[in-house]
């Protein structure tokens, strides 16, 4: 077997479909540019169309298999169109990587039952649900991958985690609950913790020059994180290497947990 040949057992997705919630942009997109290129025919899911077809055609033109969706994930019906759409495009997929998000993060005295609900939904819900959808039918032909885009605020409280921290506690909660459920059967579920990501997703963060150098002087590698960084980390999730990885949350933060 030569070196070539044996990467590709581990970390191959040739012959897998995978779908990427908020693929437009950010760690979403990052994730999603990782899979394709490792093989994988990817679904792009994300709100907005013109983000979506600008990705899907960059990998279009590396030679990648990718089919871009246009779904709304804050509601239920949004959701159940979108698990819709995706067989649709795709047929049923193999990994599906949760990064849409929303972060509405006043504080916890001023989050409403509006701010409540819609953080629910996007953050948490729209990966149950489409765990609900599609994992069963992954656990049927012995191969499955759910993976969630968690936040440290699922570990600790700080810049007003609010709705949006407890939403992430109950995701790497969710991923311990899916494992449990159906990695028996060939379906792992985990969860990758970002540290502070220069992201749109923060972009409010990232105004307060100082609090973005004292974030990234928290961590031990000496920066803050970029999208780029989750690349491996969501390969080696989705791919045969990760089969006894099941109901674990990969910190990948540049020590930023630890320090």
């Amino acid at each position: 077997m030569t070196t070539r040949d044996y990467l590709a057992s581990l970390f191959s997705l040739e012959g897998r479909t995978a779908v990427v919630t908020g693929g437009s942009s950010g760690i979403g997109r990052a994730i999603a540019e990782a899979l394709a290129l490792a093989g994988a025919h990817t679904v792009l899911v994300a709100r907005g169309a013109d983000r979506l077809d600008e990705v899907a055609t960059s990998l279009r033109e590396r030679g990648c298999s990718v089919e871009p969706l246009v779904a709304d994930l804050s509601t239920r019906d949004g959701i159940r169109a979108a698990a819709d759409g995706i067989t649709a495009a795709a047929g049923e997929p193999d990994i599906i990587v949760n990064s849409a998000g929303i972060n509405l993060r006043p504080h916890l005295g001023q989050v409403d039952e509006a701010i409540w609900d819609s953080t629910m939904t996007v953050n948490l819900e729209a990966p149950f649900l489409l765990g609900q959808r599609f994992a069963p039918g992954m656990a049927e032909r012995g191969f499955g991958r759910l993976i969630h885009i968690s936040s440290q605020q699922a570990h600790r409280s700080f810049v007003d985690s609010g709705a949006y921290g407890v939403s992430k506690g109950g995701l790497e909660s969710l991923a311990r609950s899916q494992s449990e459920a159906w990695s028996s059967r060939g379906v792992t579920a985990n969860t990758l913790v970002p540290g502070f990501v220069l992201t749109p997703l923060n972009q409010r963060l990232q105004d307060d020059t100082e609090k973005v150098a004292a974030l990234a002087a928290r961590t031990t590698v000496g920066r803050n994180g970029v999208p780029e960084d989750f690349a491996g980390a969501a390969v080696f999730l989705a791919s045969a290497a990760s089969g006894y990885v099941t109901g674990h949350s990969l910190f990948v933060d540049g020590g930023f947990s630890v320090h």
